[in-house]
């Protein structure tokens, strides 16, 4: 077993609500519901953090717009930045980046989802595709941010973290008693934040993270206790297309997760028109994983409250289509 790295400080209470204060003018709080569809026969009080209800419908615009007004206080002659992504990331950076004036490039692998590159496009990014997924888009990101000058912006950081910690602050402070939060792991900013927000609030409520069995990379890790490399092969939850886990988030995520499941692409599939009947929401496929993980887990669960974050809803127009077939 390899030795933790040094933990990251999570942002403080202060911290995240100045964070909420920057992000309000253009992130107003998402809404958190009940759906009796959902929790029929459950037996579980399941509650929906809807972060499909954002500019760019997904949670990461949080983080973008933080790291963005940190970069341009502490650099103001920042030309440009660049971000790997396979979506939700780069429409994040793209849209924070029009706001602040800056040139976005942002760099998809090839096969991306359409309708996602469509929207990063038409928040003015210039939009490259390289390599055939999400670590080799990356690694050719930081070629072109070396040739071109401009500053890579990562897929985690504590500024992220801090912007995205505001939606757990949002989600604690709606539901009060929360047993527990089923929330999906990318990279980890996701994760990190609502520990930070958990935390910050003094709670007690225990976290579960949830990935792709297809791409487990995190999940193996952290029964493993050691960072564990595992190529993704998801083809329908790209937004935690994993690889290799972040060193940083994957120390928080050792300790703050009661446990991380996994959801296969049958299961993933599924939740997305569960949610879509249930609630007439839109979920990506990585965006439905914890509601799947939920349920599949719901007799442990019984008589509890529990929160299900509904990351993100930018599902291609084809993974829509096998929805609905299905």
């Amino acid at each position: 077993m390899t030795h933790d790295p040094p933990l990251m400080p999570l942002p403080t209470l202060p911290e995240i609500e100045a964070a909420e204060r920057l992000i309000r003018p253009h992130v107003r709080e998402t809404p958190v519901y009940r759906w009796p569809l959902l929790e029929a026969g459950l037996g579980v009080e399941v509650w929906i953090k809807h972060e499909n209800h954002t500019p760019v419908g997904a949670f990461k615009i949080r983080g973008g717009l933080v790291y963005l007004d940190e970069l341009k206080r502490r650099e103001p002659g920042t030309p440009g930045v660049i971000a790997a992504t396979t979506g939700n990331h780069g429409q994040s950076i793209a849209y924070s980046a029009r706001e602040h004036g800056l040139r976005a490039v942002i760099v998809v692998p090839h096969g991306n989802n359409p309708e996602k590159n469509a929207a990063m496009r038409s928040l003015g990014a210039e939009l490259v595709e390289h390599g055939r997924e999400f670590q080799e888009a990356l690694e050719f990101s930081r070629e072109l941010a070396t040739r071109e000058g401009l500053h890579p912006v990562p897929s985690f950081h504590p500024w992220l973290v801090r912007g995205v910690a505001t939606y757990g602050l949002e989600l604690f402070r709606a539901v009060p008693d929360l047993d527990a939060v089923f929330v999906p792991i990318g990279l980890g900013s996701g994760f990190c934040g609502l520990a930070a927000a958990r935390e910050a609030l003094g709670l007690k409520t225990e976290l579960v993270g949830v990935v792709s069995a297809r791409a487990p990379a995190y999940a193996l890790s952290f029964r493993q206790g050691e960072i564990i490399e595992q190529p993704s092969e998801t083809r329908v939850a790209e937004g935690v297309a994993c690889k290799t886990p972040d060193p940083g988030a994957f120390a928080h995520i050792r300790r703050h997760a009661r446990g991380i499941e996994t959801v296969d692409d049958a299961g993933a599939l599924a939740a997305v028109g569960e949610l879509l009947r249930a609630t007439h929401n839109l979920a990506e496929g990585a965006g439905a994983l914890a509601w799947a993980a939920l349920k599949a887990q719901a007799e442990e669960w019984r008589g509890r409250r529990v929160a299900c974050i509904l990351s993100g809803g930018n599902a291609s127009t084809a993974l829509m289509r096998e929805v609905m077939v299905g």
